[in-house]
């Protein structure tokens, strides 16, 4: 087992990260600039992580039979849509994983609009079999909008091509809104027109063709996270990080780590080229939602068993058919810190709480084959040392993670 220790540091930090482009962005942008036809050369700032490179790799390889997306969920959901509009023949596949993550949803609809999938082993779940594409001549379609809005972006997507277009009803409330909104907002730089009416879970996108054109992706609000959680838990006042490519205005769900740090003890200023965090005062009890940016959930239990602030968490049931069940490894790892994460109505409402605790054994975080379990215990280091098992599987989203860790942290590996 691999693992990377870090110890605190004896003074403040006042340094600059050029973080990772977004990932998220720089997936849609592959699938549409596809869709239209375009060259890759048209894409800028395409993010350095798994899932993307993963994406590029599987796009330029489009002959072979076989797509392995490994763990790369994004990737798994966007090129079935786009391999069925494209009428093609393939097996998409991942790690063992990527193969329990349910996709029967996104399937269901792929074959109301005409597309031909069947299934290798269990229902509803990868390895999938396509096998061609036949228009159904179904211009309404319905989804559900509370368990992943990939699904909703991979349908969003291909829409265009269809020879209706599309009117998509979403059922039930919308989980991750943010993210459909960035992929509407996506298509549109590339010439595409919707209609969208959120109060009544409608979106209308008539028959049309995308236009290729050059599109620059914006550096990543979800891995600025983590160094807001730096910001936070230093034990120095006048410790200042500078992030650099985040815009004032993003198409990034995440950026609303701004306003939940804001209460944990981290102003955000914007410097013209990114953003300026600085120390202010904390509050002792938060309550958030998480509906819109479950991603940040992670982040933001940690930091608050690390302040001993209670916080309310709801929103977050998505969060157990991720790349691992994030709340029973948050449970499971936060208790190593002397806090924990309680389940107080089942599946709708959470409590980090506890008293935070900076001596005795050093605490092992294992990370269970998730990203975000890794950088988000990563800034414990700064109040105490710890042990993180498995630290390359921020390679999935922030492979320079650990290098930018050293300007602050001091660390070991082994």
């Amino acid at each position: 087992m691999s693992q990377i220790r870090l110890y605190p540091r004896s003074q403040s930090f006042q340094e600059i990260i050029p973080l990772p482009s977004s990932k998220s962005e720089s997936n849609r942008a592959l699938i549409i600039n596809a869709l239209a036809g375009g060259s890759i050369d048209n894409l800028s700032n395409l993010a350095e992580a798994r899932d993307t490179q993963t994406m590029i790799r599987l796009l330029a390889d489009d002959a072979n039979p076989v797509a392995d997306v490994l763990d790369a969920g994004t990737t798994m959901r966007f090129l079935t849509a786009y391999y069925a509009i494209m009428g093609s023949s393939k097996k998409m596949t991942g790690t063992p994983r990527m193969c329990e993550r349910p996709i029967g949803i996104l399937v269901d609809a792929l074959r109301a609009l005409g597309a031909s999938i069947s299934y290798e082993h269990n229902e509803g779940y990868p390895p999938l079999k396509l096998s061609g594409f036949h228009y159904a001549g179904k211009r309404e379609l319905t989804i559900r909008g509370d368990v992943s809005s990939q699904f909703i972006s991979a349908i969003l997507m291909i829409s265009p091509l269809l020879p209706d277009g599309i009117l998509l009803h979403i059922t039930g409330s919308l989980g991750s809104k943010p993210y459909v909104e960035m992929t509407l907002a996506q298509m549109a730089q590339f010439g595409i027109q919707a209609t969208v009416s959120w109060d009544k879970g409608l979106i209308d996108i008539p028959a049309q063709k995308y236009t290729a054109a050059p599109f620059a992706v914006e550096s990543d609000w979800s891995g600025a996270s983590y160094w807001y959680s730096m910001v936070a838990l230093s034990p120095f006042e006048d410790s200042t990080l500078e992030l650099l490519g985040l815009k004032e205005e993003s198409l990034q769900g995440d950026a609303a780590i701004r306003e939940i740090m804001l209460p944990l003890g981290v102003k955000s200023t914007f410097t013209g080229r990114g953003y300026l965090l600085t120390k202010c005062e904390a509050v002792s009890e938060l309550a958030w939602d998480f509906t819109d940016c479950p991603d940040l959930a992670q982040t933001i239990s940690v930091v608050a068993a690390a302040k001993n602030i209670v916080l309310q968490l709801t929103g977050i049931e998505s969060l157990k058919v991720k790349e691992t069940d994030r709340v029973l490894a948050l449970q499971n790892e936060l208790k190593k810190l002397g806090a924990a994460l309680r389940e107080i109505k089942t599946n709708e409402l959470y409590r980090v709480s506890g008293s935070f605790s900076s001596e005795g054994i050093v605490p092992e975080i294992d990370t269970y084959d998730d990203h975000r379990m890794a950088m988000a215990f990563a800034p414990v280091g700064l109040l105490r040392e710890i042990v993180i098992h498995e630290p390359t599987v921020v390679a999935k989203s922030y492979p320079s993670f650990w290098n930018h860790v050293e300007l602050l942290l001091k660390s070991s590996t082994n």
